[in-house]
């Protein structure tokens, strides 16, 4: 047991703090002394080093008191999202950091909470503890996903700019991400309408086609072939392939990105991205012109 006065010296916390702690049903003391002194067990110290926590990120005490009396509440669970947001909350600071030092260099630098996606990553992050079934249906599995929000934390800067370009700022993008979030299984329902459930379809089987035998040379004719064939219906059935380059280019940036080559070979089987890479390379580099 410690006294508050030790409690106090243990933390950082002043003892009015503590008290106050006490008055508003927040974290109670273990025991009271015969002279009602607060006493305090290691159960209150790790209470209380979750309360910090909590503290640290922003939450108001009335939610922190809310969020420890809930019967369901996971301590273990709630420290690793914890680890996460003050995670989030590091990176912040560290880019503010590197953008105070660019100032102070005489740059001329764009504010830099424009470039916050720190929401929409957080609801990202709730929607996974949420809607698991959702996430492993579409996504085929939690760790794709995680590589999904990796992609978006890595390259948040230039995301942000594009989320600009296209809704005005990150908060109405952030918005319009946590309704698609809110209402995913039911958007996902409509986009998959019969028709592209049959091009998904005919898609695989290709791809399947492409990837049966990875062991095949990719410039024998009849992988040749299926990329040709590939290529068409891709050409065919998209309209937003050509971002102002052979739309083969594309694929092969497509298929050579981390997050795509570890969805894809866990759908058909290990080394199936890189073996579709060299293929379209192949294809791109013994093609006519008029074939890209």
């Amino acid at each position: 047991m410690r006294t508050i006065s030790q409690v106090a010296e243990l933390t950082g916390i002043s003892i009015r703090t503590l008290q106050y702690y006490d008055e508003i049903g927040l974290l109670k003391p273990s025991e009271l002394t015969q002279s009602g002194y607060r006493l305090y067990n290691d159960e209150a110290l790790q209470k209380l080093q979750q309360i910090l926590f909590f503290k640290e990120l922003g939450f108001k005490l009335k939610d922190i008191r809310e969020i420890l009396e809930k019967p369901d509440f996971d301590r273990i669970a709630a420290f690793k999202k914890q680890k996460e947001l003050l995670l989030l909350k590091r990176n912040r600071t560290d880019r503010l950091i590197q953008l105070l030092g660019r100032l102070e260099k005489g740059e001329q630098c764009m504010s830099f909470k424009e470039f916050d996606l720190s929401d929409y990553i957080i609801a990202l992050e709730d929607f996974k503890s949420n809607q698991t079934e959702e996430i492993i249906k579409y996504w085929g599995s939690i760790e794709n996903y995680d590589l999904f929000i990796q992609k978006i934390k890595d390259d948040e800067t230039n995301l942000a700019k594009i989320a600009i370009k296209q809704f005005g700022s990150v908060e109405k993008y952030t918005e319009a991400m946590k309704y698609n979030l809110e209402h995913f299984a039911e958007i996902m329902e409509k986009q998959l309408s019969e028709e592209a459930k049959e091009i998904a379809k005919q898609s695989d089987i290709l791809y399947g086609q492409l990837t049966s035998d990875l062991s095949e040379d990719v410039a024998s004719p009849r992988i040749q072939s299926v990329v040709h064939e590939l290529l068409q219906f891709i050409q065919k059935n998209s309209t937003s392939i050509s971002l102002g380059k052979p739309y083969i280019n594309v694929l092969i940036d497509t298929y050579s990105n981390d997050y795509i080559k570890r969805v894809t070979d866990s759908k058909y089987e290990k080394g199936a991205s890189d073996y579709i890479v060299k293929a379209f390379r192949y294809y791109s580099e013994n093609s006519t012109p008029e074939n890209n």
